[in-house]
């Protein structure tokens, strides 16, 4: 069990900056996916001289399983390694939010894992709409207002360092 701070909480980011992450991430993912097909079309075309072209419907269908199957496994790379790594995705950089456990540290591989996996659950990206996320819920982490949890917790380290005895 993780203890669970209240100055999370205090700093937890606002629904319309949630809002906001989820529609900027989007944007980003659906570009990645269009720069990664743009980029294979050109390799195939070069490699084989020739467009890729879907000719009968067996095709068809396996086709979209696999475009499928690419969005989803960039999807899940794009927020696991932006979230592991750097504590925040390109949309969270852009409205000054950050992803960390809800003891204060930075979130394990294994929350991030949860996290991504559970945005898969149908209606996940309206459950931030009410207290927290069920992303959030489920890995026990949540997104907050960087800046504001960064000058309230040095606040608190510089209070409780008053009257410590310095060495020299």
């Amino acid at each position: 069990m993780r203890k669970y701070l209240q100055i999370v909480d205090r700093h937890k980011a606002t629904t319309g900056k949630r809002f906001l992450n989820l529609f900027l991430d989007r944007l980003f993912i659906q570009a990645i996916y269009y720069a990664f097909f743009f980029i294979f079309g050109i390799g195939y075309s070069i490699v084989y001289g020739e467009g890729f072209s879907v000719e009968n419907e067996d095709q068809n269908l396996t086709f979209s399983l696999i475009l499928i199957f690419i969005y989803l496994a960039l999807s899940f790379c794009y927020f696991f390694f932006m979230e592991y790594y750097l504590g925040k995705t390109i949309a969270k950089y852009i409205t000054g939010t950050e992803v960390i456990s809800i003891d204060g540290n930075k979130p394990t591989p294994q929350q991030i894992i949860t996290r991504t996996f559970s945005r898969a659950v149908p209606f996940d990206p309206l459950s931030f709409l009410g207290n927290n996320g069920w992303h959030d819920s489920w890995s026990d982490t949540r997104v907050i207002n960087g800046k504001n949890y960064v000058a309230e917790k040095q606040l608190k380290e510089e209070i409780s360092s008053i009257g410590a005895k310095e060495m020299a």
